[in-house]
């Protein structure tokens, strides 16, 4: 009976290494700064070096403009803390001065939109129609779904 239950104990065990071995083996690395997507895009859209340096100096001249974005959107966020933390201590909303927000946020929504979708045209002109066809529909969801997020 020991022998059974020692047996069975580590052929549990084998497996569960095995198992644990081969999805490890198999895990993408991940994808969280530009040169990784960047090798990412590389390797699903068989991206030529020419291919990748033009993406890369495309994503380069942009920065600025993305990082003003980034500073604005992080100046609303904020501000609709300080909204929401007077809301909270008086009780009270000053609706004037919240609706200059809401409509500021709505055109910094469509310009964030905006300047992504200008670097996807320009990123998707660098490549073959194939290429193109893949890489818009793989980022066809996350666009619809940014879009979808902002009122018009």
């Amino acid at each position: 009976m020991k022998r059974t239950l020692l047996a069975l104990a580590i052929g549990l065990a084998c497996g569960l290494a095995a198992h644990v071995a081969w999805f490890g083996a198999r895990q993408a690395a991940p994808v969280n700064d530009f040169n990784s997507q960047l090798a990412w895009m590389k390797r699903e859209l068989r991206l030529d070096s020419a291919q990748v340096a033009r993406i890369r100096a495309l994503h380069e001249q942009s920065q600025p403009r993305r990082a003003a974005l980034a500073a604005e959107v992080a100046r609303m966020r904020g501000e609709f803390a300080a909204f929401e933390q007077a809301r909270r201590t008086t009780g009270r909303v000053d609706y004037v001065k919240f609706n200059r927000f809401v409509i500021q946020q709505r055109v910094l929504d469509h310009e964030c939109l905006d300047s992504a979708r200008e670097l996807i045209a320009a990123t998707a002109e660098v490549m073959t129609p194939a290429q193109r066809d893949r890489y818009l529909t793989m980022l066809t969801p996350a666009l619809s779904t940014a879009a979808t997020g902002t009122l018009n």
